[in-house]
């Protein structure tokens, strides 16, 4: 019987997720299978890989075949290396005592490049949204200058309309009272520029009336006046000749 150590797919659409799982080759993908190793979670950042290496050593050096992703997963996680250590333990160039602390140093050293692996997946995340941020706030803003641009204009447009519309008016005023001027020319037979003076005699001549009227009341006092100074005269004359007469 050929085993071999695979991944057993799991999880959504679009969201995967895998078993590293022992399995018979003859198997099919969501069949029995021997014994699960561990999971492996690539939608994460970085991939999250969790593995028995103690169980994955076992069934290598058993004669497990693994997959080429499993093989880069086992690879990452130090369970090759491992196996190398303990041939070497197996040949005796060394004890399995430097073997273990050998494998401690590496996945000691492995960590650590996790680790920084995963502060730089972060930092490119984080600098990734404040790029998206920036690039959606600068088009806000862009479109919150083209709206008050826009409103600016509309603005502008209704006042010009409202001060066309007023010249217009004056206009038409205008045009009214000439057409009346004329009008009121046209039946007395003057010229409309005749009109015209005469409509604006008129307009001069209205404000100096009531100068005139008082004048002519004047005169006629004055003209009583005169006209009662011979009477008294006359009177005087006649009281003289009686008088005289007597």
């Amino acid at each position: 019987m050929s085993v071999r150590i695979r991944l057993q797919r799991f999880g959504r659409t679009k969201r995967p997720f895998y078993h590293i799982v022992v399995a018979d080759q003859r198997v099919k993908r969501d069949g029995k299978v021997i014994e699960k190793l561990g999971h492996y979670d690539p939608t994460r950042i970085p991939a999250e890989i969790s593995i028995d290496v103690d169980a994955a050593m076992k069934w290598l050096l058993n004669g497990a075949q693994p997959t080429n992703t499993v093989r880069a997963i086992l690879s990452y996680k130090g369970v090759l290396y491992k196996k190398h250590l303990y041939r070497g333990v197996a040949k005796g160039a060394f004890t399995e005592e430097e073997a273990e602390k050998r494998f401690e140093a590496f996945m000691i050293e492995r960590e650590e490049q996790m680790r920084k692996a995963k502060e730089k997946a972060e930092q490119d995340a984080m600098a990734e949204f404040n790029k998206n941020e920036k690039i959606a706030k600068e088009k806000r803003e862009k479109e919150e200058a083209a709206r008050a641009a826009a409103a600016a204009k509309e603005r502008e447009d209704a006042e010009a309309k409202e001060k066309a519309a007023s010249e217009a008016e004056e206009e038409k005023k205008a045009e009214t009272i000439d057409e009346v001027a004329a009008a009121a020319a046209a039946e007395r037979g003057e010229s409309p520029a005749e009109g015209e003076a005469a409509a604006e005699t008129a307009a001069s001549g209205s404000e100096e009336a009531p100068a005139e009227e008082s004048a002519p009341e004047a005169s006629a006092e004055q003209k009583e006046e005169k006209s009662e100074e011979p009477k008294e005269e006359k009177a005087e004359e006649e009281k003289e000749e009686s008088k005289e007469g007597e």
